[in-house]
């Protein structure tokens, strides 16, 4: 049973005489930087496994602000929802998949970010498999792709001293579509300050190609937060997988979040208590079966 609190006689009065009109309102939306590890390119030899690519959903705006740019998918905030119903329901109507990773990753509210008025941003965070996602059909009104992530850094400043340190970086952020060519692209400076050991972040837009509003700062943001939590949480990035996966593709899967090669043999000593082995292996074209694992659901919720 749910708790209900109970108003004193003095705080209804209160409540009766209060004008929220007194105060300008902002509205509210909920934007979804929706992540996938799928096939890179068109498969054309099966003998050779596909490449792998980190991939973002986009939407292709049709109306103004910034038609014809791209933006990420979201809402505003319906007045019979909270902010995290607004994104399962936007995460629902543009994948038709329900029941993914979903976490809120930010509130981006600076002036100025939306040209039509005073709007904040509640970013989320959704991982899936993106080979179940049933994106809405082109049509002149609507159009939704996946597109190959790309992030490059460029160290500008970085000075410490005693307890405080500041640090500048440049992010070049590309993003792909395979079959298109279509490129879209980015260069946002991140700025770091610490104060009494204290992070302060910040991001600035250098330049922008065909993403909309202030979208790029918030997709290196959803980006080096996800990258950063997969450093120490092996959990967030099986959320990317299929129920059944090989140890290689959940080791690419590892390597394009966090754009490094592991060792194939440190890796697999880390991840073997998240795993289990199945009956089943998978069918690698040309190459030799590969044995296929599910979670260890008593590792991760326990």
């Amino acid at each position: 049973m749910s708790f209900v609190y109970t108003m004193s006689e003095e705080e209804r009065e209160y409540l009766d005489s209060y004008d929220i009109t007194a105060f300008d309102r902002p509205s509210v939306a909920a934007d979804i930087a929706i992540l996938s590890v799928m096939d890179h390119g068109e498969r054309n030899n099966f003998r050779k496994l596909p490449r792998k690519a980190l991939k973002l959903l986009m939407i292709k705006r049709a109306t103004y602000p910034y038609k014809d740019c791209w933006a990420l998918p979201g809402g505003f905030c319906r007045p019979d929802e909270d902010v995290y119903e607004t994104a399962k329901r936007e995460l629902y109507e543009e994948t038709n998949v329900e029941n993914v990773y979903l976490s809120h990753a930010g509130i981006f509210g600076e002036v100025g970010r939306d040209p039509r008025g005073w709007i904040i941003s509640n970013t989320f965070l959704a991982l899936m498999d993106g080979e179940k996602a049933a994106l809405r059909a082109d049509t002149d009104a609507w159009e939704a792709k996946w597109f190959s992530v790309g992030l490059v850094c460029r160290e500008i400043k970085k000075e410490a001293s005693g307890d405080s340190a500041e640090l500048v970086n440049e992010y070049e952020l590309s993003l792909e579509h395979d079959l298109s060519g279509l490129c879209l692209s980015a260069k946002v400076r991140e700025y770091k300050e610490y104060r009494d050991y204290h992070e302060v972040v910040r991001y600035e837009i250098m330049e922008s190609e065909n993403i909309a509003f202030d979208h790029a700062k918030i997709i290196l943001h959803v980006l080096l937060s996800l990258r950063k939590n997969a450093e120490t949480d092996f959990k967030t990035v099986f959320d990317l997988m299929p129920e059944m996966f090989t140890l290689n593709s959940l080791q690419k899967a590892f390597e394009l979040v966090l754009d490094k090669e592991l060792l194939t043999a440190n890796f697999r000593r880390k991840i073997m208590e998240y795993v289990i082995e199945t009956d089943f292996v998978a069918e690698t074209g040309g190459h030799r079966p590969s044995k296929l694992f599910k979670r260890n659901v008593e590792r991760f919720y326990k």
